[in-house]
């Protein structure tokens, strides 16, 4: 008896972002075989030739459990291409969907402390995998583990044609910048700040916005001992630089894996993200005329029927986590997906989130319209009514 609860409280379960766990505790090399090895029978199931897209986030050691997980599947004979240098989710999500992968894994902890690493599992459309799907995959993870990762040839998987490199930011930045007019926005005198909180957006950013200002756009591995999620609390640095210079329009601000967003206005004032996904519906609803179904969760401000009401957008609410708004997404026509915790999608990319893609859309909002983030705000607080 004894045997059997250890082992339960042992077991590696799945949460509604898939596995996360203390490293060097539960979060081993060890652990991320067994999950993989779970992960590669799933695979051999589902698909004839299965092919999987691996990355990893700034966090400590992302690197080697990235390497695991490549390992791992090359063994079983599955291809995977590895992101040479750290990435966002959303680029693994990208290049999961556009260059037909059967699944995608994501060495992340999202937005928790940096004691905590994780895995992300995307499915081929490019956005979180189902739960039943994880739970197919939860199923299969075994308590014993007989890979010793330890004699895994890497160089003979390279020399297989098994393990490749591949460089996933150059082309989410590409597909970026095929699909907004960044040079509208870079030259419509918007004064642009970036908060990558010392996450896995601050190098693509410098590209995308080479005359923004950055704030903790570096390697950081303990993200100066702030859990890198964009919370007004964790933020103060910012939002004191912004008080008092009083200089920039905007700053972007995103977690630890880019998924999720916040902004800061002009004054310091932050604005969360119910208020983003205001600002989107109104953007695509009243600006761009655009139709489709809002989909959101429990909990999130309920001026989201409001606004929708007000173009005539139905609204529905899921549980909380960002795959029940996916699962909706792809199986019905949405406007704009959006969590209280900052994921948010809309219309014309991925079922999935991505806080650059949510900034650059607001940028291209700003641009468009020549509007400042208040006066789209009161444009809004007109029809909903403000928060304060």
């Amino acid at each position: 008896l004894y045997k059997t609860t250890f082992i339960s409280m042992d077991k590696i379960k799945f949460g509604t972002d898939g596995w996360r766990g203390v490293i060097a505790h539960q979060f081993t090399v060890a652990n991320v075989a067994k999950v993989t090895n779970a992960a590669a029978i799933w695979l051999l199931n589902k698909f004839q030739n299965p092919e999987v897209i691996v990355g990893y986030d700034t966090r400590f050691q992302g690197k080697l459990f990235a390497e695991t997980v490549c390992k791992v599947l090359a063994s079983k004979g599955i291809k995977v291409s590895i992101s040479d240098d750290f990435v966002s989710t959303p680029m693994v999500s990208l290049a999961v969907r556009e260059w037909k992968a059967s699944l995608g894994i994501m060495i992340t902890a999202s937005h928790n402390n940096y004691t905590y690493s994780g895995y992300k599992l995307k499915g081929s459309y490019g956005g979180p995998l189902l739960s039943e799907e994880l739970k197919n995959i939860e199923d299969l993870i075994s308590a014993e583990n007989n890979l010793d990762i330890d004699l895994l040839n890497w160089d003979n998987f390279v020399e297989q044609e098994l393990i490749r490199y591949a460089d996933l930011e150059a082309f989410y930045t590409q597909y970026i910048g095929n699909y907004f007019d960044l040079d509208s926005i870079r030259s419509a005198g918007i004064k642009i700040g970036f908060e990558a909180m010392y996450g896995s957006a601050q190098k693509v950013i410098k590209k995308l916005l080479p005359d923004a200002r950055y704030f903790h756009c570096e390697m950081d591995p303990t993200f100066g001992n702030i859990p890198p999620e964009p919370l007004e609390k964790n933020l103060q640095e910012l939002l004191e630089s912004m008080r008092s210079k009083k200089d920039l329009d905007v700053t972007i601000a995103v977690d630890g894996d880019a998924d999720r967003i916040a902004l800061v206005n002009r004054g310091g004032r932050y604005i969360d993200s119910h208020t983003i996904i205001l600002i989107l519906i109104h953007y695509l609803a009243n600006y761009r005329k655009m139709k489709g179904k809002v989909v959101t969760g429990f909990s999130s401000t309920m001026k989201v029927e409001k606004l929708s009401r007000h173009y005539d957008l139905e609204v529905m609410r899921v549980p909380i986590g960002f795959k029940d708004i996916c699962r909706v997404m792809l199986n019905e026509d949405v406007l704009v997906g959006g969590e209280e915790s900052g994921g948010i999608s809309i219309r014309g990319y991925l079922p999935e989130r991505d806080g650059i893609w949510m900034g650059l859309t607001i940028l291209q909002f700003m641009a468009e319209t020549g509007k400042s983030l208040d006066e789209i705000l009161d444009e809004i607080f007109k029809i909903t009514g403000s928060f304060h």
